[in-house]
């Protein structure tokens, strides 16, 4: 397998490459999810280049995937008291079913452990069935659901899904 590069997101250049990938991995990937409307809007509230600016100033922590020096996903992490919210993780889908998401969460776990955090949680939309597979072969099980009025007449519907990393 070929190694990944993780990359912290710090400057704009950095927002604009990980704006510019949501775009192309949400307009590939949940469109037949969620359909073009939402997608478009979800793009501009939480995934345009202000959007990612504003979750950075709120302690969200952002990182690019790379192989082979072309960028082929993003994630995001808010470590909290216990915790790290896995915010988002997106890789293209020409680069999905080859081990970079495994790898990914190895990073994340990694990371909560250093920071001494308990498990990892995360939310993925209930129609989302590839990722939730993919979540449940790496460890994390389904704690729930929540739906989300997040604005101009849409929902988040998702699981909430966690894994045990540390005993308290």
């Amino acid at each position: 397998m070929k190694p990944i590069i993780i990359e912290k997101v710090l400057n704009d250049k950095q927002i604009e490459i990980v704006a510019k990938l949501a775009c192309e991995i949400w307009n590939q990937h949940f469109i037949p999810i969620i359909g073009k409307a939402q997608v478009d809007y979800m793009l501009d509230k939480f995934q345009s280049k202000i959007a990612l600016s504003e979750q950075i100033e709120q302690n969200f922590l952002y990182y690019s995937i790379k192989i082979n020096n072309r960028y082929i996903g993003y994630f995001s992490v808010l470590p909290k008291e216990k915790e790290l919210f896995l915010s988002k993780l997106y890789i293209k889908s020409s680069e999905r079913g080859k081990g970079f998401g495994k790898k990914t969460i190895d990073f994340i776990e990694n990371f909560a452990k250093e920071k001494n955090l308990y498990k990892i949680t995360l939310t993925v939309n209930k129609n989302n069935v590839n990722s939730i597979n993919a979540y449940k072969k790496m460890g994390f099980v389904n704690t729930g659901s929540v739906v989300k009025d997040i604005g101009n007449g849409f929902v988040m519907d998702d699981y909430k899904m966690e894994k045990i990393l540390l005993k308290r």
